[in-house]
């Protein structure tokens, strides 16, 4: 039987993929996995049995993965889960910067009883007239699950497209339309489009991505449009060209104080994957991916550790170990279970960066001793017997 605690609401969508072998509790502490959204983790202490954390969504710096990774707590994301609800509002997004919508609407609601509304709409309407989006440049900065939903969608509403991603995976590329320019340097992106996407996570070198130096080497005039994170955007320099007027339109899904009632910005209350369907696939994909971890000691998707897979457990006892990426760790392993007769039958390991994760299928009983002896190698940092 394993634990589990929601630190935000949970579409029971996902809850459903949790059979009997997991119940609810309002334990944190004695969780062997939590799920979670939104909340910040940062100052949580975590439990002794806590095996793992599944996001529901993608990004995770409100979580603090390198104590997790020391911890031997695998951080679980849900990439592509949110991808579409997050297209959709981007293509909202231009579409109210490129036409005055949002002040249409407005003006309407301040007129409405006006006894002559129609006749005095038709002298007005040119107030909000604006363009379409047909045969305008799109830079998209970052092909992942959304950035390449984005980049499609834009090419069938005719728009010429330009993407950027230095890292883009295979799959991205698989999936990317042929029809959409790769720009060999963000600086070209920049020159180039009348309208700039960012869809990257926050990290050292995007954090504050969008300031001044970049909006210099953009088209006057240029609509922006940030729905990853507010970091990737400098709030003062995005003020100061909105001011001037060298930014056109900033969209953004994150209201800050410093942006928040600017003119030429649309503030949208972070809405980017909060719809039904969204909020579903993430907490179904989140389910699935605890599951395999727990039963199996697969990982999918994960954001601290190495991604490694043995496949579905069978009959015999599968060791799984987090540890540190360091020399001959695999050698301590395999004769430490050779000194106590066990075989092993199929093994795998994968690193990331500065720490590993190793599975072994084997013969014969693990006992404790054999799991202490495993947890005492220095550079271990949890073992887990799946019997």
């Amino acid at each position: 039987m394993y634990k589990y605690h929601c630190l935000n609401p949970i579409s029971h969508v996902g809850l459903e993929q949790l059979d009997e072998n997991y119940v609810n509790t309002d334990k944190v502490d004695d969780a062997d996995v939590i799920l979670v959204r939104s909340a910040k983790m940062h100052d949580m202490e975590f439990g002794p049995n806590l095996k793992a954390i599944a996001r529901g969504g993608a990004g995770v710096n409100h979580i603090p993965l390198d104590r997790c990774a020391e911890n031997g707590i695998v951080v679980f994301n849900t990439p592509g889960a949110n991808a579409n609800g997050v297209k959709e509002l981007v293509i909202a997004g231009m579409l109210l910067a490129a036409r005055d919508i949002i002040g249409g609407i407005h003006w309407v609601q301040e007129h409405e009883e006006d006894g002559d509304l129609a006749k005095l709409t038709e002298k007005s309407k040119k107030a909000f007239a604006g363009t379409e989006l047909l045969g305008k440049k799109l830079g998209v900065i970052g092909l992942g699950a959304i950035g390449v939903l984005v980049a499609n969608a834009a090419v069938h509403l005719g728009m010429d497209v330009y993407g950027y991603d230095p890292y883009v995976s295979v799959d991205s590329a698989w999936r990317l339309s042929r029809n959409i320019h790769h720009a060999k340097t963000v600086d070209e992106l920049y020159r180039e489009c009348d309208y700039i996407t960012v869809h990257v996570p926050a990290l050292k070198d995007t954090v504050g991505m969008i300031d001044k130096n970049a909006i210099s080497l953009m088209k006057k005039n240029v609509v922006i449009l940030n729905l990853s994170r507010d970091t990737l955007v400098n709030s003062e320099d995005m003020v100061d060209a909105l001011v001037s007027g060298a930014v056109k339109c900033y969209v953004t899904d994150f209201p800050t104080p410093e942006i928040a009632g600017v003119k030429g910005t649309i503030v949208i209350p972070h809405l980017g994957a909060s719809t039904e369907e969204s909020e579903d696939n993430c907490a179904k994909m989140a389910a699935e991916e605890i599951r395999d971890f727990i039963e199996n000691g697969n990982i999918t998707h994960s954001v601290n550790f190495p991604d490694c897979a043995l496949g579905e457990k069978g009959e015999s006892p599968r060791i799984t170990i987090l540890h540190k990426n360091i020399p001959n760790m695999l050698g301590q392993f395999t004769t430490l279970l050779a000194d106590h007769g066990i075989n092993i039958e199929l093994m795998t390991n994968k690193s990331r960066k500065e720490y590993a994760y190793t599975m072994m299928d084997v013969a014969g009983d693990v006992s404790q001793d054999v799991i202490d002896k495993l947890s005492a190698v220095n550079g271990v940092l949890k073992v887990r017997v799946l019997q």
